[in-house]
């Protein structure tokens, strides 16, 4: 018993040891083989309706409406693009969209900006109340606000204009704008202001010079969400563009017509990827600085 006790071990063990690691490696190759397969069924997910999208604004009227949804196109209509840019008017609605976003987007940028370095670098008596009230904007649903807006807006005669989508982009955009560049100047190191107010300078030199490059990262991360916020509205748009020469681009595709008052569908895909390719080129061109954005704030520097 003795003698025989120790022989088993010591054979007993190795095995042990070598199927232990055969178990473990085969279950890193099933777990890695898991994540692909995962990760394939998400580029599917995300790929397929782009796919599909692009394959049925080539598609003939006839063709869509007779043919099954999931058929290629018997003939490539390549001129549905030039249509739904003309006849649909996507141009004017994406150039009605631009007149909006960017100087909404500006303000945004700028307010933001100036109003997260007073709150969070400079030191004033009621900031940390001032920061709650700005936090409060973020719980209230537009939907409460368009009613009161609209009378506004017509009362000052500034309906029949894009004035009511910029004033109410650029407040409905404020208050989380406000919250998230707050947060990134916390990462800010307080000695760089302290050098530069030894050195003589002055409040607006400080944020100019010094809080803006420090935060650029930020500013494209959070300019690129609000952008997308904005890009994409129906309800605010549809509620205060009373003209058609002044539909936005989501409120166009919403009405979007051919010739007499009837739908094409072709044209309409066509419009439609035009949105939404142009906007994903934005975001992939973009994608490493916003990436670099929203980490930047995360840890305090």
């Amino acid at each position: 018993m003795a003698i025989d006790t120790p022989a088993k071990t010591s054979v007993s063990r190795p095995g042990r040891g070598a199927t232990g690691g055969a178990a473990r490696r085969g279950s890193r190759t099933g777990s890695r083989l898991w994540v692909k397969v995962v990760v394939a069924l998400l580029l599917v997910a995300e790929l397929y309706p782009l796919i599909w999208m692009f394959l049925t604004s080539l598609k003939s009227n006839d063709d869509y409406l007779n043919n099954s949804t999931w058929s290629l196109p018997t003939t490539w209509e390549w001129g549905n693009y030039s249509e739904a840019w003309t006849t649909g008017n996507i141009g004017l609605y994406i150039q009605n969209s631009l007149l909006a976003v960017i100087p909404a987007l500006a303000l945004i940028l700028l307010l933001g900006t100036a109003a997260g370095f007073a709150l969070q670098v400079m030191v004033w008596k009621g900031r940390s109340l001032t920061l709650l009230i700005f936090l409060a904007g973020m719980m209230v649903p537009p939907q409460m606000i368009l009613l009161p807006l609209f009378t506004v807006y017509f009362q000052t005669g500034l309906s029949g204009t894009l004035w009511p989508l910029i004033l109410t982009y650029t407040g409905t955009g404020l208050p989380l704008t406000v919250f998230m560049m707050a947060t990134y100047y916390r990462a800010v190191p307080r000695e760089l202001f302290e050098a530069a107010t030894i050195d003589g300078a002055g409040i607006l030199r400080a944020f100019w010079t010094i809080s803006v490059p420090m935060v650029r990262n930020a500013l494209l991360t959070v300019g690129l969400v609000q952008f997308f916020f904005i890009w994409n509205d129906l309800l605010i748009a549809l509620t205060f563009t009373n003209n058609q020469d002044l539909r936005t681009i989501q409120v166009g595709l919403l009405n979007f017509t051919g010739d007499f008052g009837a739908t094409q569908y072709g044209p309409l895909f066509a419009a439609i990827c035009i949105n939404v390719f142009g906007t994903l080129l934005i975001y992939l061109f973009l994608n490493q600085k916003v990436m670099k954005g929203l980490t930047s704030g995360a840890v305090k520097g």
